[in-house]
C-alpha cells in the first residue's frame, strides 16, 4: 500500500526521485499521466492494467466517458526507473500539473500522486477543513 507524502526536487534534467519506501512497491516501469485536481497520477504496470480494463467498460457512445479516455490515455507516458531511482517527466505533464522544482509525492493507496507544492499544499488546506464533513458523507463506507 502507498501511503505518506514526501517533498522531491525536479532536477535540470526534468528528473524525479521517487522516494525508495515507493519504488520496492510500484515497480521498475510506470504510467504517468494526468490525474484530477491538477496533479499526477503514478500507476504500477500492475495498476495501470486494471485502469485500462476499467475504461475498456466505458460507454463508448457517451460524450464523458470518451473524454475521460482521451484524457487519460492519450497524456500517460511510460517511464523506466532508474538505477538511481529516477523518472522522466515530460514537460507536458509538467505544465499540466504546474511543477515547478519542488514537488510533493504522495501514497494514495495504488497510485502515487505528483502535486506542486501551492496546488497540494492549497488542496490539503481546504480538504482539512471539510475532513469531518466528507467523512459523514460518506456514512456507507
Amino acid at each position: 500500500m502507498l501511503i505518506g507524502e514526501y517533498k522531491h526536487r525536479i532536477d535540470s534534467k526534468k528528473r524525479l526521485s521517487i522516494p525508495f519506501k515507493y519504488r520496492k512497491e510500484i515497480g521498475e516501469s510506470v504510467i504517468i499521466t494526468r490525474g484530477l485536481d491538477t496533479c499526477l497520477f503514478v500507476y504500477s504496470q500492475e495498476e495501470w492494467s486494471k485502469i485500462i480494463s476499467k475504461l475498456e467498460q466505458l460507454p463508448l457512445n457517451q460524450s464523458r466517458a470518451r473524454s475521460f479516455s482521451r484524457m487519460l490515455l492519450a497524456g500517460a507516458f511510460e517511464a523506466q526507473i532508474d538505477s538511481l531511482g529516477r523518472v522522466i517527466i515530460p514537460d507536458y505533464l509538467k505544465n499540466y500539473a504546474e511543477l515547478k522544482n519542488e514537488v510533493f509525492i504522495i501514497g494514495v493507496h495504488s497510485r502515487l500522486e505528483i502535486w506542486s507544492i501551492e496546488n497540494w499544499e492549497r488542496y490539503k488546506k481546504e480538504s482539512e477543513k471539510k475532513f469531518t464533513e466528507i467523512a459523514e458523507q460518506l456514512q456507507n463506507f
